[in-house]
């Protein structure tokens, strides 16, 4: 298997690699992966492979992402390289038939091509099916985050950092923040139910670009979160988006910010749910969608209240135990979502992208579709 350098762009076969210790034969630098050394050729690939996937997640190293952003990317990826559609098993079919029935002569001969073109069109009938969705692909990682990981560190130390970001930190005592930051108010506030998902956020200038402070809701950023809570409940006109996975906690994020007294009980803040809501992707084909027993036993301890502003089939996904993690998207999916959803809420004519759900001192809007 050849292989081209990312520093130089020289094609490097087996034997030039081995050659030279691993290293490209014209600028010397190190090869991070070697396919020929994988024994599961499901986890073969090359340097410029791990290069597009971590050049695509963020947007040509403009964006930061996070550890399982990457993760889900090179699943997908994966999946996608070893993948093989019916209508490529029944091509093969039907060439192999061919070359069998010139070899056995006549005998046979009309037989054996019309089995294979009839396989065929049985793969082309499938791959139809497959594509509009009428036969659903199984929900299965290929690989561990332990395996990203491994191979993320690997290609760093060789090539240099990327634009992943580390765990989110945990700091124990609050940053001063001046007196006259303070006295400001922030209009807007988007609040995740993921801190991975804030940190990367603020680490894109996504509040720079908007104006608007960005929290967690487990209290990220640790180190001015309750000086900037405290800033956002000064202000009556306040502004509230919502960011979420698609699954029992993630769809009691809204709930829990307009009743609870540590967050917004009793305030004229107006929420707009931007999702994942299971609705925004029930007509998707590549979203990733996960299951487990504990999320159907989170779904069926749903509040009333949430329970009620989901629709029946909503309510059906969650309690068969689906669910989405806002980490399968990438950072320009998140933030191209995040940046619609607030300008819309600014727009007097959206109505046709927004759904109120509650009226009221407790308005909540649900963006329509999530990008």
């Amino acid at each position: 298997m050849g292989m081209r350098c990312v520093r130089c762009g020289t094609d490097n076969n087996l034997r030039d690699r081995t050659n030279n210790q691993g290293r490209c034969k014209n600028c010397n630098h190190p090869f991070a992966f070697e396919p020929s050394a994988v024994t599961n050729t499901k986890l073969k690939f090359t340097d410029p492979f791990f290069a597009k996937v971590i050049n695509d997640i963020s947007d040509q190293n403009r964006l930061y992402f996070t550890p399982k952003q990457l993760f889900y990317l090179l699943d997908r990826r994966l999946k996608a390289k070893v993948d093989t559609s019916p209508i490529c098993f029944g091509c093969t079919f039907v060439v192999m038939t061919i070359i069998i029935a010139i070899v056995v002569g006549s005998l046979g001969g009309s037989i054996i091509p019309a089995l294979g073109l009839s396989f065929l069109i049985s793969g082309i009938i499938y791959a139809n099916r497959y594509q509009n969705g009428k036969i659903k692909p199984g929900k299965s990682f290929l690989i561990s985050q332990a395996q990203s990981q491994d191979w993320i560190t690997r290609w760093e130390t060789i090539n240099g950092k990327s634009k992943m970001l580390p765990s989110p930190r945990s700091e124990s005592s609050n940053s001063e923040i001046s007196p006259e930051i303070s006295a400001y108010s922030f209009d807007r506030v988007v609040i995740c139910d993921n801190t991975a998902i804030a940190q990367m956020l603020i680490a894109n200038n996504f509040h720079f670009e908007n104006s608007c402070a960005v929290l967690s809701i487990t209290g990220y950023p640790e180190s001015i979160f309750s000086t900037v809570l405290d800033m956002l409940r000064r202000n009556l006109d306040l502004k509230v988006y919502a960011l979420h996975d698609a699954s029992p906690s993630g769809v009691s994020l809204v709930h829990n910010l307009r009743t609870s007294p540590d967050w917004f009980l009793n305030s004229n803040a107006v929420i707009y749910d931007l999702g994942l809501l299971p609705r925004q992707i029930f007509s998707s084909r590549s979203v990733f969608v996960r299951n487990s027993t504990e999320s159907a036993q989170s779904a069926k301890q749903l509040p009333e209240e949430v329970r009620r502003d989901l629709t029946s089939e909503e309510l059906k996904w969650l309690d068969a135990g689906k669910f989405v993690e806002l980490e399968s998207f990438s950072p320009q999916r998140i933030i191209r979502v995040a940046n619609q959803g607030i300008a819309k809420s600014q727009a007097p004519d959206s109505s046709d992208s927004l759904i109120l759900i509650d009226s009221g001192a407790d308005s909540v809007y649900v963006i329509e579709s999530f990008g």
